[in-house]
C-alpha cells in the first residue's frame, strides 16, 4: 500500500508507540497525588511539558496538553475570548479555517461576540488589504491557520502579526496542526501569541496534542473541575499521552530541514508529472507546504478517482478527512472561487517523510493507467 493521506492521520512512530506503553507500565499514578509514586510520575509530566516548551520557545508553564487539534483550537477560541473580553468583543478568523475554529467561532457569535471572516485570495491565502479594513480596536482575537490542510496554501503570519499589532491589543492564535513538522514552527519564528499542535499529525497517537501560549498571554478555561493543567483543562492529566505527545514534537523538530527537502522533492515531481494531463489543473498555489499537492481532474468526481487508485493500493482523499464524507463542497474551494468544471474534482496528495521516491515513481505509473481508463488521457 502507498499511502499518501498524512495530511488526515500519520502512522504513529514505533518509539512513539514504545514510549506510551512504557509509561502506562512504569508510571501509571495519578500526577496529582501526594505519594511518592504519584510525585515521581508528575516529574515526568513536567519533563515532557518542558521539553514541548523548549522547542516551541516558551515557558513550560504555558504548555497544555489536550485531547487534539480540535479541543486546543476550541480552548484558544473559547478561552482567548473570554478572557479579553473586556477589551472588546470583536473577533476574526479566516474563510478557510478548520471546522473546530469556524463552529467554534459560531457558538461565539450566539454569546453576543461579533464575528467576521478575512477573504481568501484565489491562490488560498487570505487578504491583507482585507484584514486592514476589518480590524480595529475592539478586536480581541484573530485566528489563522498556518497551513491550509485542504490545498496546502502558507499564510503571511507575520504579515498579518504585524497589522494585527498596529491596529489592535488582539491576542494572535495560529493553528500549526498541518503546518508543525514540515515548516520551522515556534514563537521566534512566528509572532503569534497561541499555537496549536495535534499529535497524530506528527505521527503521533489519536486523541492527544497540546495549545500553547506566549509567556505574556494568559486564557480562560473551558473544562471545569479539579484544576488540573494550572487550572486550565481540568481533569486527570494522561500521562503516557503527554509524554508521547512531546516525544513526538520532538522527532517532528528532529532533522527537519531534512524532512522538508524530502517532502519537497517528492512534491515537485508528482507536481510535475500533473500538469503533463490537460485535464488536470494544481490547486495548490505556487508557494505551498512541501507536503501537500492538491489537484483536480476536469469533470470527474473526486471519489471516482479515490476508488480506482484504491483499488490498485493507493490511499488518497479527495479534500480535508473531515468533510470528505459529506456531500456538500469544500468552503476551502468556495472561497478560492474554484470554477465549477473543478470544484468536484479535487483530490489531495499529503505526503509524510516516510514516503519515498519509489513510491512517487510507482504512483505516476497507476496515475497514468487510471487516467486511461476513467478520461482516456
Amino acid at each position: 500500500m502507498i499511502y499518501f493521506d498524512n495530511s488526515a492521520t500519520t502512522k504513529a512512530h514505533k518509539e512513539i508507540m514504545n514510549t506510551f506503553v512504557s509509561v502506562n507500565e512504569n508510571f501509571w499514578a495519578n500526577p496529582a497525588s501526594i505519594h511518592e509514586f504519584g510525585h515521581h510520575t508528575n516529574e515526568l509530566l513536567q519533563s515532557a511539558r518542558t521539553q514541548v516548551a523548549d522547542v516551541l520557545k516558551t515557558s513550560s508553564e504555558k504548555i497544555y496538553f489536550t485531547s487534539g487539534g480540535t479541543e486546543s483550537n476550541n480552548l484558544a477560541i473559547f478561552g482567548l475570548a473570554n478572557k479579553y473580553k473586556l477589551r472588546g468583543n470583536h473577533v476574526l478568523i479566516s474563510a478557510i479555517e478548520h471546522p473546530s475554529i469556524l463552529e467554534a467561532a459560531k457558538m461565539l457569535q450566539q454569546q453576543g461576540f461579533m464575528v467576521e471572516k478575512i477573504t481568501i485570495q484565489k491562490d488560498g491565502v487570505i487578504s491583507l488589504e482585507d484584514l486592514k479594513t476589518l480590524i480595529r480596536k475592539e478586536t480581541i482575537l484573530v485566528s489563522v491557520m498556518h497551513v491550509n490542510n485542504e490545498i496546502g496554501s502558507i499564510q503571511p503570519i507575520n504579515e498579518i502579526s504585524t497589522i494585527i499589532k498596529s491596529h489592535s491589543r488582539a491576542v494572535f492564535h495560529m493553528d500549526a496542526v498541518q503546518s508543525f513538522g514540515k515548516m520551522l514552527v515556534n514563537f521566534e519564528e512566528q509572532h503569534v501569541d497561541a499555537i496549536t499542535i495535534s499529535s497524530h499529525k506528527i505521527h503521533g497517537l489519536k486523541g492527544s496534542g497540546l495549545l500553547a501560549l506566549k509567556n505574556s498571554i494568559e486564557i480562560d478555561p473551558i473544562l471545569y473541575g479539579g484544576g488540573q493543567e494550572s487550572g486550565i483543562r481540568s481533569g486527570t492529566t494522561p500521562v503516557p499521552l503527554a509524554v508521547s505527545t512531546a516525544k513526538a514534537v520532538r522527532l517532528a523538530n528532529t532533522n527537519l530541514k531534512e524532512h522538508i527537502d524530502t517532502l519537497k522533492k517528492m512534491t515537485d515531481e508528482l507536481k510535475s508529472f500533473l500538469k503533463t494531463f490537460s485535464s488536470i489543473k494544481i490547486i495548490s498555489p505556487e508557494i505551498t507546504a512541501p507536503h501537500i499537492v492538491s489537484f483536480s481532474v476536469r469533470g470527474v468526481k473526486g471519489e471516482v478517482f479515490i476508488n480506482a487508485l484504491q483499488q490498485e493500493g493507493i490511499i488518497v482523499s479527495t479534500s480535508s478527512a473531515c468533510s470528505s464524507k459529506q456531500t456538500k463542497t469544500s468552503h476551502v474551494l468556495k472561497a478560492m472561487h474554484l470554477d465549477d468544471d473543478y470544484i468536484k474534482g479535487v483530490i489531495r496528495l499529503s505526503l509524510s517523510y516516510t514516503n519515498t521516491e519509489a513510491e512517487v515513481e510507482q504512483f505516476k505509473k497507476i496515475f497514468t493507467r487510471v487516467m486511461h481508463v476513467i478520461k482516456g488521457d
